[in-house]
C-alpha cells in the first residue's frame, strides 16, 4: 500500500441513496457481519468518493464525522471498509499491506480479518463498515 491522505467527508446521504447500485450480494461490498459494526453506528449512508481514486490492490482513508474509515479495493473490485486505525498502537492500516482477507499494520505487524476485523495476532477486533459501490460509480458506507 502507498501512502495516502485523509479525505474528508462533509456530508451524509439520504438513507434511500443505499437502494441504488450494487449491494453485498454483488461482487462489491463487505461481509454481513453485523454484529461487527462500530458501537457508534446510526445507518447513516455516507458517499465518498468515486471507485477510480483507490487503485486496485490499495486503500484509502476517510474522515467520516468523528471516526476514521479506511476503504480498501480488492481484485474484482470488491470493497471493505474498516476502522482506519490499529487499536494496538494507532497504526494507519490503510498504509498496511493487505490481500484478499487481511491487513497487516504496518507499525507492528497485527493481522486483521477485513471482512470480519479479527485480529489472529491478538490485538483487540476492529469495526467492519458495509460498503457498495453506487450505480454512479461512487463509494457509499454505512456508519
Amino acid at each position: 500500500m502507498s501512502a495516502r491522505s485523509t479525505v474528508a467527508v462533509a456530508s451524509a446521504a439520504a438513507p434511500e441513496a443505499a437502494s441504488s447500485g450494487r449491494d453485498n450480494g454483488g461482487p462489491v461490498g463487505t461481509a454481513t457481519n453485523s454484529e461487527r459494526l462500530a458501537p457508534a453506528s446510526t445507518g447513516a449512508v455516507h458517499r465518498l468518493g468515486p471507485l477510480d481514486e483507490i487503485p486496485v490492490g490499495e486503500a484509502r482513508t476517510y474522515a467520516v464525522g468523528d471516526a476514521q474509515i479506511a476503504v480498501f479495493r480488492l481484485r474484482g473490485d470488491v470493497l471493505r471498509a474498516i476502522d482506519a486505525v490499529c487499536p494496538h498502537a494507532g497504526g494507519p492500516l490503510a498504509d498496511g499491506q493487505a490481500d484478499a482477507e487481511v491487513v497487516i499494520c504496518p507499525l507492528h505487524s497485527h493481522v486483521f480479518n477485513l471482512a470480519t476485523g479479527e485480529s489472529s495476532s491478538g490485538a483487540p477486533p476492529i469495526g467492519c463498515h458495509p460498503v457498495r459501490l453506487a450505480a454512479d460509480g461512487r463509494i457509499e458506507l454505512t456508519l
